[in-house]
């Protein structure tokens, strides 16, 4: 989306989102930026090839932009999408022009919780975790007054290919860049929610 002369800015979605989570801010985003949105593996039109890992994730993001030619770019990400931005930073910043970083830690949680979660979608399905959805991303508040926003977050999660949730999953458990924050050098803004559990403020 954009002008096609207008600097590149790569948007990423979180675990369970596609690319439509950016919708509201394409408008805005569009009237300086040419916008790039992509699925994780598995979400939304995304093949179901899993990534068990943040730096593939990477990676793959990158093979892409090479094949249609570029090579400097914005990046913001949520969640997921967030832990490929700091790869990137650290991997790649010289393809970085600045970073964002929304409801994303350096340590997202802890392995033990992202394995348990994929133990209970190999044993039940993604039902229950689509479910409870809103509940980690929404405030109740948000959530009981937004309900429409609610149901379609249920809907999009519960429509990712269990396999790559699964793989997803584990990329989190194993990602953690605490100790290399400091190597960062890309301009970067983190935007946290006061009540975001995921990704609490002390994190970011």
């Amino acid at each position: 989306d954009g002008p096609d002369d207008a600097p590149l800015l790569v948007l990423a979605p979180t675990l369970g989102a596609t690319w439509h989570m950016w919708d509201r801010q394409i408008p805005e985003l569009t009237r300086t930026r040419r916008v790039l949105r992509f699925d994780l593996p598995g979400q939304g039109g995304a093949p179901p090839h899993p990534a068990t890992s943040v730096a593939d994730l990477a990676e793959r993001l990158l093979t892409t932009l090479d094949s249609l030619g570029e090579t400097r770019f914005g990046y913001a990400g949520c969640g997921l999408g967030g832990a490929v931005g700091l790869q990137l930073a650290l991997s790649a910043p010289h393809r970085l022009t600045a970073l964002a970083l929304v409801s994303t830690s350096p340590r997202p949680g802890t392995p033990d919780e992202w394995r348990q979660r994929g133990v209970v979608i190999r044993t039940n399905g993604l039902d229950a975790i689509a479910r409870s959805t809103p509940d980690r991303w929404f405030t109740p508040a948000f959530a009981a007054a937004q309900s429409a926003i609610s149901s379609w977050a249920v809907q999009m999660v519960g429509s990712t290919a269990p396999g790559c949730y699964i793989a997803a999953c584990e990329a989190n458990a194993s990602f953690d860049v605490r100790g290399r924050l400091n190597a960062i050098g890309v301009p970067t803004l983190v935007v946290c929610g006061a009540e975001d559990q995921t990704a609490p403020p002390a994190d970011a």
